[in-house]
């Protein structure tokens, strides 16, 4: 029987969403303090009892699943969606698909060759100007190559969009906006 195989390294190159950590810290927080809260006043008011308990860590629980943000990490060639339960990395050198509809604005899909999508919140973006260039390089490459065949026009559209928010916000944080 052969040895399992070692972990992959990171890639010193990828690039995350550094606002993760205080937005996961957020989500704690405040599932932590519904549960406190709702401890408190049950234990109050009517008696705490182990139904009633288990009933505040369950909504305790499920207010941390609404909360807690997807991870998202950028290498090249390659970006990661981390969900509570669900990873999916797609190869953004060979996207066929980059969706990003303008009733929503919200969200950014992209789908690769192999069929995996992932989708990437657009604040995601613009908080991290770095993974969006990497996101753009790669979606220009695979124009490039003939494999995005769906979505270039979103592409110029959410470009735009995004280097005129990072200039905005640039300007007012220079005080010149």
């Amino acid at each position: 029987m052969q040895p399992p195989l070692p972990a992959p390294r990171p890639s010193p190159d990828a690039l995350h969403d550094a606002g993760w950590p205080g937005e996961a810290r957020a989500a704690l927080v405040c599932s932590g303090l519904l549960l406190g809260t709702a401890l408190i006043v049950d234990a109050g008011a009517l008696g705490l009892t182990l139904p009633r308990a288990l009933g505040c860590v369950a909504l305790s629980a499920l207010l941390l699943v609404v909360l807690l943000p997807a991870r998202v990490s950028a290498a090249p060639g390659r970006l990661t969606v981390q969900g509570l339960w669900v990873t999916r990395t797609v190869r953004t050198d060979r996207l066929t698909a980059v969706v990003w509809p303008a009733n929503t604005a919200q969200g950014l899909s992209l789908r690769d060759e192999d069929g995996t999508r992932a989708e990437v919140d657009l604040r995601v973006l613009l908080a991290n100007p770095a993974l969006w260039l990497r996101i753009e390089a790669d979606a220009h490459a695979s124009r490039e190559r003939g494999t995005l065949a769906r979505g270039t026009a979103d592409l110029a559209r959410l470009s735009s969009h995004v280097h005129a928010e990072t200039a905005r916000t640039v300007l007012k944080v220079s005080g010149l906006g």
